[in-house]
């Protein structure tokens, strides 16, 4: 892409997928070429072969970036905000060599005429005759799924020098397709739903995964589509209308997301009483309603299994409150029927729902207080690699019991590949030495690393208070 690629992949190419290795091995050996002499004025069109990648603009809140983490890809793709020049990134803008003016124009086979307003450490001409330029993609998820699914294409154009007729840019996004299947093998926060903040009209990993949980708890009719349009739009109001979270209702904060994951492990959970409740219901359901209803704040009396008049009281004003009854006279007044019950267990589930929200919401504070304290491993790592990242790395294998403190340097070698190793065996993460992936902190290891992490935080912060940390 734009900056220099060889500390993300020098690793172990293997690991990547075959496009992703494809493009860095045409970059790794790309050299950049000048050409000897007075460099040639171009006034007419003329036709070129170019290698195209594409790049794009990370953001805040992804299920997945390329090298791990918002900063490493911004260090790969640039900031994603204008291009060398300073123009603001657009459809249509591409990154070319330095012997390409500023405002040069590409026609390019099956994708438009783009402009050139950036540059890059890698988009150089090559000694081949082939001159590499790399196309902006987009936003966010959707930008790098379009940038991994278009890989690296040969493709021969048409360059309109800046002193020849100049064609508009004509470029459409939607012309590069974005499939969703190219983000999982980089899905670091797969089980981390308050990390993720998909929004209205984006498409995505992270909007798939809040379709999923909001089908699986019943508010989205359709399969998860990864685009999140009216349909999802709809579901999602609802469901914080239901639950009454006061949150955004365009998109998924954290405490929307704590609010859908506590929904969705609350599917299988028992009703709190199996029976319905009169002078005539068995001991043990009456002594299920009287917990039920103390939960609920309800009542206040003793759980003995007896259906006495202060049960009865305690029924009445829960179904008053919730407008199934008048008076004490009416039909079914201070007994728990089917309309009763439905609403007791509706008004107990969301309690609770509540309650395991906090917890999530705990969790997320967490990984908070971890990031603003600089201990959060935000990146992919393997051998050769140096500096912080791979300090906190070893820290925390330290602290698992998987490296000696003594040994922390920051240096990603031997010693660090065969912690990992061990760590991976141990989590089952692979089952030997030699599986693919051994020795490198990729997704699956990085969100391993990350949840032992948070849990080992957290019960602290349950057994000793958030001043432990």
């Amino acid at each position: 892409m734009k900056t220099k690629l060889t500390p993300l992949y020098r690793r172990a190419l293997p690991k990547i997928p075959l496009h992703i290795r494809a493009i860095v091995l045409m970059v790794a050996i790309a050299a950049p070429y000048q050409t000897l002499g007075n460099p040639i004025v171009r006034t007419k069109p003329y036709e070129q072969e170019f290698l195209i990648t594409a790049y794009y603009s990370p953001l805040p809140g992804q299920c997945c970036y390329v090298k791990g983490g918002l900063e490493a890809d911004k260090v790969l793709n640039g900031q994603g905000i204008a291009g060398a020049d300073q123009t603001p990134v657009f459809p249509g803008m591409i990154a070319a060599p330095k012997s390409y003016p500023f405002g040069t124009k590409i026609s390019l086979p099956g994708l438009g005429t783009l402009a050139v307003h950036d540059r890059g450490g890698a988009i150089n001409e090559l000694g081949n005759g082939k001159h590499r330029l790399d196309i902006w993609a987009g936003y966010g998820e959707e930008g790098l799924a379009r940038a991994l699914a278009f890989g690296l294409q040969r493709v021969s154009g048409t360059v309109y020098p800046n002193a020849s007729r100049q064609p508009t840019v004509q470029f459409d996004l939607a012309n590069m397709p974005a499939p969703i299947d190219e983000l999982k093998v980089y899905f670091v926060e797969k089980d981390n739903l308050l990390a993720l903040r998909p929004k209205e009209g984006e498409r995505g990993l992270s909007v798939y995964l809040l379709q999923d949980h909001l089908q699986n708890i019943g508010y989205l009719q359709h399969r998860p589509t990864g685009f999140y349009g009216p349909e999802t739009s709809i579901a999602f109001q609802n469901f914080l209308k239901d639950f009454q979270v006061d949150a955004p209702k365009n998109m998924l904060s954290e405490t929307s997301a704590a609010y859908v994951l506590a929904a969705r492990s609350r599917l299988h959970a028992r009703d709190p009483f199996t029976e319905y409740i009169d002078p005539k219901a068995s001991k043990d359901a009456i002594t299920q309603a009287q917990r039920t209803l103390r939960f609920l704040g309800y009542y206040k009396g003793r759980t003995n299994g007896e259906y006495d008049d202060n049960l009865f009281a305690s029924i009445l004003k829960f179904q008053q409150d919730h407008a199934l009854v008048g008076t004490a006279s009416d039909t079914g007044a201070g007994r728990i029927g089917p309309l009763t019950s439905k609403s007791i267990r509706g008004m107990w589930n969301k309690l609770i729902v509540k309650s395991h929200a906090g917890r999530h919401l705990d969790r997320y504070a967490i990984d908070q207080h971890i990031e603003k304290n600089g201990q959060r491993i935000a990146q992919f790592l393997g051998t050769e690699y140096t500096g912080k990242q791979v300090q906190l790395l070893q820290a925390e294998l330290a602290a698992l019991g998987f490296f000696p403190e003594e040994k922390i340097n920051s240096v990603f070698g031997s010693l660090t590949e065969q912690a990992v190793i061990n760590y991976q065996l141990d989590r089952g993460l692979i089952s030997s030495r030699s599986d693919q992936g051994a020795g490198y902190v990729g997704p699956a290891t990085l969100r391993s690393l990350r949840k032992d992490q948070r849990n080992i935080l957290y019960d602290i912060v349950r057994g000793q208070g958030w001043n432990a940390l």
